[in-house]
């Protein structure tokens, strides 16, 4: 059957400010539909892929209307929801007899309220999309209906049955690599700028889920009511597989986007001896849990290609740790963040503001916490109660949150502790940038590190951004950019 998968099409200024997007903006590659499509062309179906990043809405329906597919798969974010909506009705119209089909964070959490009111909407995949979406496509070509197809929420006339969650997959050696093939240019999907060295970079997943218990978190593994819980890793031999699987199609980067890279620690030690021993020509990125690593894990890692490492700090002060449930100490992330700079690693730290029970005067300790580290690259987030999330399932308790999806973004401060105003957390975060980026000492050390041409444009892209922030007041506040956004489809 032809298929397609769409990410609806969405704008930069929908997301960031117009005036800090060039610093801001990133492309990953969609990882989720990449490995959908392979487990849908190697049931062996015919799967095109639709990026709404670089295509716009009309561009994606005229292309749709030529390919006539049979199949149509939409992903959707929470703040995404209206789009993926809009995108659904406009494919209904333009493909006679497609069936629709949705899939994503949102969908996952909300199963039965996306299919409410939406009748241009057939059905939501609620997790482990490699292996429901082939029997459900299987199942149209069959013109079965979707009864017990686990992990599917359909409409059947005017009901709507949510049938049982699919087991997680345990053997995720057997999912077939993503179908990067299916990406126009690799070179469009790039990082933030100063978090990447070399191009194109390419994003690997080499496992599965999570054992922690931030509040913030909308892992599927958490609630899944059947199946192992918990992390699910792949061997090293699959991940090695498809670092030089990668390499061989022409990537020179690799971001590893594991929550925590090091949750096993033998098994990362294992990983980067193994890239080390297999002499393999790439640089890389990884994400860990300060309290997973140590000097000789980051050494190991360094001497692998690794040049830098991102630390989810979250918080300088204790108690807000504790409420977000992160399971690190204060202490614990001086300690990481300072053996990384010892071995000579780059280090990202994101912190959040609005925060359960977060005074005003706690969020100004943490921008002190992040002055004192001094990492290479410091983000200030607003906390966000993304649906399916314990912070979302227990407001009553937290705070309140917006009724408007599309600020559930990490700038939106769509959620508001009852310890703060929404005015607070826009103003501490503009205040984090302000202090973090103006210091002399991160200014000259920045000039110093500048060696090439892309270092020039970073550099310009990041100067610019930090211009507007010291001009306006309000920028993060700015409501103007959302306007826009409800009007562009």
């Amino acid at each position: 059957m032809k298929c397609a998968l769409i990410i609806p099409a969405w704008r930069p200024d929908e997301l960031f400010s117009k005036k800090t997007a060039a610093s801001q903006l990133n492309y990953w590659q969609p990882l989720g539909t990449l490995y959908v499509a392979a487990s849908l062309k190697q049931a062996g179906h015919e799967v095109r892929f639709y990026n709404g990043a670089f295509l716009q809405h009309d561009a994606i329906l005229r292309e749709l209307a030529d390919y006539q597919p049979g199949f149509v798969g939409i992903y959707s974010t929470t703040f995404g929801w209206d789009k993926a909506q809009h995108t659904a009705r406009d494919v209904k119209a333009t493909v006679d007899g497609v069936y629709t089909c949705v899939g994503g964070p949102y969908p996952i959490a909300m199963q039965k309220t996306c299919l409410q009111n939406n009748p241009s909407i057939d059905a939501v995949v609620t997790g482990e999309g490699e292996v429901t979406v082939p029997e459900m496509v299987k199942r149209i070509e069959q013109q079965l209906t979707m009864h017990d197809v686990l992990g599917v929420a359909f409409r059947h006339g005017n009901e709507i049955i949510c049938n049982d969650p699919r087991p997680l997959i345990e053997d995720l050696d057997s999912i077939p690599f993503p179908a990067r093939e299916l990406l126009s240019n690799a070179e469009e999907y790039l990082p933030p700028p100063a978090t990447y060295r070399r191009k194109p970079v390419a994003v690997i997943l080499t496992a599965r889920g999570c054992n922690r218990r931030c509040i913030f978190c909308s892992q599927i593994d958490k609630k899944r009511k059947s199946g192992i819980r918990g992390i699910r890793f792949r061997s090293v031999d699959n991940v090695m597989a498809e670092i030089e699987h990668c390499l061989a199609l022409g990537y020179r980067e690799i971001k590893f986007i594991d929550d925590t890279l090091a949750a096993d620690y033998d098994r990362a030690m294992e990983i980067t001896r193994e890239i080390k021993r297999r002499k393999l020509d790439f640089t890389w990125f990884a994400s860990a849990c300060v309290n997973q690593v140590d000097k000789p894990l980051l050494k190991a890692m360094k001497e692998a290609g690794c040049w830098a490492v991102l630390f989810g700090a979250e918080s300088g002060v204790q108690k807000n740790l504790n409420t977000l449930r992160k399971g690190t100490k204060v202490e614990q992330i001086r300690k990481a963040v300072a053996d990384a700079k010892a071995v000579g690693l780059k280090v990202t730290t994101p912190f959040l503001i609005g925060i359960p029970g977060e005074t005003y005067k706690e969020a100004l300790q943490t921008i002190e916490f992040a002055l004192e580290l001094n990492p290479d690259i410091a983000n200030f987030h607003a906390l966000t109660a993304f649906p399916g999330t314990h912070l979302h399932d227990n407001l009553d308790k937290y705070g309140t949150v917006s009724n408007d999806l599309t600020k559930y973004t990490y700038q939106g401060a769509s959620f508001v502790p009852f310890t703060m105003t929404q005015q607070q957390i826009h103003e501490l975060r503009q205040l984090a940038f302000k202090r973090f980026y103006s210091r002399p000492r991160f200014l000259i050390n920045r000039a110093l590190q500048i060696r090439s041409w892309n270092d020039v444009v970073v550099a310009y892209k990041g100067a610019r951004s930090l211009f507007y922030i010291w001009r306006d007041k309000n920028i993060f506040s700015d409501e103007k950019t959302r306007m826009a956004s409800q009007q562009s489809l």
